[in-house]
């Protein structure tokens, strides 16, 4: 993440739809975020957080995560969304998805990535389902949004697993 991606993310984050099925922040200025970001600490083991550029013109579309990642379970919890709206449903979610878990396997030498996904959010579960998570768990009413309590569903992928 550069100095330059932090206004995208201000800008996605002050979306009702693009952070409709999210743990997020109340709204901040960008100044404040600009200083968050130059607290924020660098990519480790523990925690990378990656943008997502589509290839055709390098625009950024996205913000990807790996954290909480522990070289002795050998487990890392997946962030990932897509902030500009014109790409859903186009598969780069699935490809930064894919990609992340790959670096993560070969790189990190990580053998289960786990996330967190709301479950009426059919979308993301499909698209979590298409790249070999499963379904591990169903946490009841623990995600508030549009006014009201959600189940969510915990999923992994193995080493291996990935498609």
């Amino acid at each position: 993440m550069e100095a330059s991606d932090v206004e995208s993310l201000w800008r996605w984050n002050r979306d009702p739809e693009v952070v409709r099925w999210l743990n997020h922040e109340p709204p901040q200025s960008l100044a404040s975020a600009e200083r968050r970001f130059a607290e924020r600490p660098r990519n480790s083991f523990e925690s990378s957080l990656l943008m997502i550029e589509r290839r055709s013109d390098a625009r950024l579309i996205g913000v990807t995560a790996l954290r909480d990642a522990s070289p002795i379970d050998g487990r890392a919890e997946l962030d990932v969304y897509l902030g500009e709206k014109d790409c859903w449903g186009q598969g780069y979610g699935s490809d930064a998805v894919r990609a992340l878990c790959r670096w993560g396997f070969d790189r990190l030498r990580l053998h289960s990535i786990a996330l967190w996904v709301v479950v009426d959010n059919e979308r993301a579960v499909h698209a979590y389902e298409k790249v070999g998570f499963r379904r591990d768990g169903r946490h009841r009413e623990c995600f508030r949004g549009d006014g009201r309590w959600h189940d969510m569903y915990l999923m992994s992928v193995l080493e291996g697993e990935l498609r």
